[in-house]
């Protein structure tokens, strides 16, 4: 929504906007009122979310967090709850592109420099699969496709 607007305002200086270009503005409007209430299911689940994945981590690929034999779960924790609050955030201002430009590149950068882009692959796949375990449909809708944003870009890695 934010990156919406200021392209809006970058594209129209000087002249009124057509309805068009306005259009974004008015879904926004009709789905705000799910948008806050997705982000607070989001937020009143968070906990448990990370820790259905991480048991489901544990279970799955139990060497995962583990690379070189060094435990990383504390991290791995940290990390996807920072992520999945970004993602609630972005549910909430329906604005991806300020995710990613704002978050997602900074972040890719730090995974891939600790390469851990195998971790957040299957992280944000496995997690997407609790969320829709945990929410409702419609918030799930809204949500999943933004942990797909987050895997794509967290779990690939560096072009050479």
């Amino acid at each position: 929504m934010l990156s919406k607007l200021q392209q809006l305002g970058t594209n129209a200086d000087g002249r009124y906007a057509s309805d068009d270009e306005l259009q974004f503005m008015d879904t926004y409007i009709s789905s705000f009122d799910s948008r806050v209430e997705a982000y607070r299911r989001i937020k009143a689940v968070e906990k448990e979310i990370v820790d259905t994945v991480l048991i489901k981590l544990k279970t799955s690929y139990p060497n995962l967090l583990f690379p070189k034999g060094e435990d990383m779960q504390g991290k791995w924790k940290q990390d996807t709850l920072r992520v999945l609050r970004h993602s609630a955030m972005t549910v909430l201002l329906d604005d991806p592109e300020l995710l990613r430009q704002q978050f997602l590149y900074w972040f890719q950068t730090i995974m891939q420099a600790f390469g851990a882009q195998e971790a957040c692959n299957i992280t944000y796949l496995v997690m997407q699969d609790v969320v829709k375990d945990l929410l409702p449909k419609n918030v799930a809708d809204l949500l999943c496709p933004i942990l797909e944003i987050n895997r794509n870009l967290l779990g690939s890695q560096p072009k050479s």
